[in-house]
């Protein structure tokens, strides 16, 4: 199927998908409720994987990035999807129209009836029952899409919060947001709202509580010059040995499930090596830590939070050229560390 083919078929697909078989949950009053938005999804998944535009209903003037890069529909990864993967971590929020799911996929493989893995970040905006936005973050990655695909997402990120407990959209935002302002330019003195059972998985991979290896001694926090994938969420916030992430940056908040208790955010972690990577820890010693040459961690990152504090955190990145902007803010708001909710825009 040429370009040309499949941007005339992006084009008049929001024509189609007026007459396409509209999700029954919202099929009478034209809203859509988590099952109707999750159901988007692997609709979009089914679209992409067989490279037909028409098979979703898509909005005039759709506007489709992925990994920052604003496309055409019908490329990047429309053309390399082979199939859909076995893992969904949703965060669906119903009142803003979006959904965003962790998940796995198979795409092409250079030798020919073979796959490789790739974990997904995908949002949906979805107004009138047609998708208005689609943002995704590729990560090509077959050994972490692996380890993901073994993986179910933690019971708790199905559990409701009960309703007297609830936090407000702004009130979660803010205390997800209180990850990112601790660990930009950590100094171990921040306000860091971890619960005691917080765990952090990163592309699959715990990032905190990892199970010290046989024959070695877990690190102490108090004479380690490295933070440790072994320390608890609160243990390397008080370390402050995360200092060289100097900048966390284009913070942008797409969805907020408030009857679950999950927020989602996409950003950019930023280190700048040279000076930066020369810092205080906790106790006074003086480190040099972190990547040596400028580097930028694209990420999207989803956290639970019960009663205010932190619980769970899973998040997928990968390395973008350095500096990188979402290709959803303007040059200014993707150098800003000032969080941003985008949700009901």
């Amino acid at each position: 199927m040429s370009i040309a083919f499949r941007l005339m078929a992006a084009l008049a697909v929001s024509t189609l998908g007026l007459f396409a078989v509209q999700p029954a949950a919202a099929a009478s009053t034209g809203s859509c409720n988590r099952a109707c938005l999750e159901g988007f999804v692997e609709r979009y998944l089914d679209a992409v994987t067989e490279n037909r535009p028409d098979k979703v209903p898509l909005a005039t003037g759709v506007r489709f990035t992925e990994d920052g890069q604003q496309l055409v529909i019908g490329d990047g990864l429309w053309n390399s999807m082979r199939a859909k993967g076995s893992y969904r971590l949703f965060v669906t929020d119903v009142p803003a129209g979006q959904v965003v799911v962790l998940a796995t996929i198979e795409e092409d493989h250079r030798e020919a009836g073979k796959s490789t893995g790739a974990l997904l970040a995908l949002r949906l905006k979805v107004k009138n029952l047609q998708i208005s936005e689609i943002e995704q973050m590729v990560v090509r990655d077959d050994k972490a899409a692996a380890r993901v695909s073994a993986l179910t997402p933690h019971p708790l990120y199905l559990q409701a919060v009960p309703e007297a407990e609830r936090m407000s959209r702004a009130d979660l935002i803010a205390t997800g947001n209180k990850y990112f302002t601790g660990m930009q330019q950590n100094d171990g003195k921040g306000d860091y709202p971890f619960a005691a059972d917080c765990n952090r998985l990163e592309n699959g991979m715990q990032s905190t509580n990892a199970p010290t290896p046989e024959g070695q001694t877990r690190p102490d926090p108090k004479t380690s010059l490295t933070y440790s994938a072994q320390w608890s969420c609160m243990e390397q916030f008080k370390s402050g040995l995360l200092h060289f992430v100097n900048r966390i940056r284009d913070r942008r908040f797409v969805a907020v499930d408030q009857e679950r208790g999950i927020v989602f955010a996409f950003g950019f972690f930023d280190h700048s090596a040279g000076a930066t990577r020369t810092f205080k820890a906790a106790d006074g010693r003086t480190v040099t830590s972190g990547p040596v040459q400028p580097w930028t961690w694209e990420i999207a990152e989803l956290f639970k939070i019960e009663k205010g504090q932190i619980r769970k955190i899973d998040a997928f990145l990968q390395r973008s050229p350095y500096g990188m902007n979402s290709g959803w803010s303007t040059w200014s708001q993707g150098l800003s560390d000032v969080a941003r909710d985008v949700t009901m825009e």
